[in-house]
């Protein structure tokens, strides 16, 4: 399988070490305790907007709104969680990854890149329309929406540094060293994209992301939803993955598979 079930199960996957980080590669991939997070739910309120009207920006803050705060435990920053109460919500400034790991439902719907970057700019702006905010989101998309178009990763890795001027010359162990939490786009969308120029395959995609010791749902959210146009998602990661989700997710997830897959 392939699609946007690559940042859901990423999050997924993600969601124990996200305030646990470990540095290594060896982990079980499902816990009793792995669940979804707030990169989930908003992956899947960007795919309903799509369904709904993707060319209205009141549908998608009304999707925004309507979602985050039916699951307002799932993990949102704090700028979000505010936002998510306002009567006339404004777009904050915002530069975290939120943009980034919320956008891969844009590239799977859009028929060029083109497309792809005008949706993906659409998603972040209303939220984090800060330059890095954009930026993020538009390298993950690009990334999404060239590898569903069959670039090979050496294509991919071109396009992102020549586009938004991103190192994804370092390797992972290089990066792990150093690194630590962050939820900059700026300082965790290119590693994301690194896991996922290194891996080879969805799984070791996901497991390079959470072995940097980072912003480990998230990251994984990012590059698996990368890996997933590149790769199929193993059997059992997508089963304990939709597995874990609540009946009204799935039913988005299975009414985005339906009208656009």
């Amino acid at each position: 399988m392939k699609g946007i079930l690559g940042a859901i199960c990423g999050d997924i996957i993600g969601s124990t070490r996200e305030f646990h980080p470990i540095k290594t590669k060896d982990f079980k991939l499902f816990e009793e305790e792995s669940r979804f997070t707030d990169d989930t739910v908003m992956t899947l309120v960007i795919s309903n907007w799509l369904i709904e009207d993707k060319t209205s920006e009141k549908v998608l803050i009304n999707q925004l709104q309507y979602w985050g705060n039916k699951y307002p435990n799932s993990g949102y920053g704090g700028m979000f969680r505010r936002w998510l109460k306002e009567d006339n919500p404004e777009p904050y400034e915002s530069w975290a990854n939120g943009s980034a790991m919320r956008v891969s439902s844009c590239s799977w719907v859009a028929n060029s890149l083109e497309e792809s970057q005008k949706l993906a700019k659409m998603s972040s702006v209303v939220t984090h329309n800060h330059p890095e905010g954009i930026k993020g989101a538009l390298a993950t998309s690009d990334a999404i929406y060239l590898a569903k178009d069959g670039a090979s990763k050496e294509k991919i890795k071109c396009h992102i540094e020549s586009e938004y001027n991103y190192d994804l010359s370092r390797s992972v162990d290089e990066i792990k060293n150093n690194y630590s939490f962050d939820v900059s786009c700026a300082g965790s969308v290119p590693e994301s994209i690194i896991c996922f120029l290194e891996g080879d395959s969805y799984e070791d995609t996901i497991r390079n992301a959470i072995s940097l010791g980072g912003d480990a749902d998230t990251q994984a959210a990012i590059s698996g939803s990368i890996a997933s146009a590149y790769w199929k998602i193993p059997k059992n990661i997508s089963f304990n993955s939709i597995n874990r989700l609540s009946y009204d997710l799935l039913n988005v997830l299975i009414d985005f598979e339906e009208k656009f897959m």
